[in-house]
């Protein structure tokens, strides 16, 4: 049984999309369509399906379009409401501070072009049992979809790290999150700043709970992506 009350989820959907030229010239990332309907609707329904019932999208390149398109959430039994970054791109992070007075004490984070079908009440009860300021999801991935970054043991993160990778690290963060919003503490305000960066920082501080899952993750940043979830959701039906 779905759990009644989830926290509510912070989709990050500000990015430029250059992979994904010159579909995205015209068009966000979270409008190309998968399967003749526009990728954010299905992100919506998987959140719907896994007892969410709050979105705040952070957004910035074209996300009036997005805006348009999903409208108040309603014909997809959430509260959708948004915010843009303004003139400066804030990164990952930085765009979730923005979106701070928005949200309550802890909620999730997910990417804008990431398709999860995980078990987020799962996720939830790990990240209220750990007491520590944030959650990251992990994935072995065995460097299969993306290259891993994550050296994982006995439920603890050992090790992060985006850019410079060892043979060790067998896992890949999955691209969902908890956190507090003391997490953020330390980022000053309209500041660009990544979520890497403060991952980095939260493990070193000991803050960092992990969750392991076993359902790969799909994506829409790249065309070969967007043909892998297309045919999932295929499957699916």
């Amino acid at each position: 049984m779905i759990r009644a009350a989830l926290f509510p989820v912070v989709i990050i959907a500000g990015g430029l999309a250059t992979r994904l030229h010159p579909l995205t010239q015209t068009l966000p990332k979270s409008l190309v369509l998968i399967n003749d309907e526009p990728f954010i609707s299905h992100q919506l329904r998987l959140l719907h399906q896994n007892g969410i019932r709050e979105v705040v999208l952070c957004l910035g390149y074209l996300g009036e379009q997005v805006v348009d398109y999903i409208g108040n959430g309603d014909r997809f039994g959430m509260h959708v409401s948004y915010v843009f970054d303004g003139p400066i791109l804030l990164g990952t992070a930085g765009s979730i501070r923005q979106a701070l007075p928005q949200l309550p004490e802890h909620f999730f984070v997910l990417n804008g072009d990431s398709y999860l079908p995980c078990d987020y009440a799962a996720v939830q009860n790990t990240f209220e049992r750990s007491h520590k300021q944030a959650l990251m999801t992990v994935f072995r991935n065995l460097g299969l979809w993306d290259k891993s970054n994550v050296e994982f043991s006995h439920h603890s993160i050992l090790a992060y790290d985006k850019k410079h990778q060892t043979e060790r690290m067998l896992y890949i963060d999955y691209g969902l999150e908890i956190f507090a919003k003391s997490a953020f503490d330390s980022i000053p305000a309209q500041t660009p700043y990544d979520l890497a960066d403060l991952f980095q920082n939260l493990l070193q501080q000991q803050q960092l709970a992990a969750h392991e899952v076993s359902e790969r993750f799909y994506e829409v940043g790249s065309f070969a992506g967007m043909s892998d979830l297309g045919h999932y959701l295929t499957l699916c039906r």
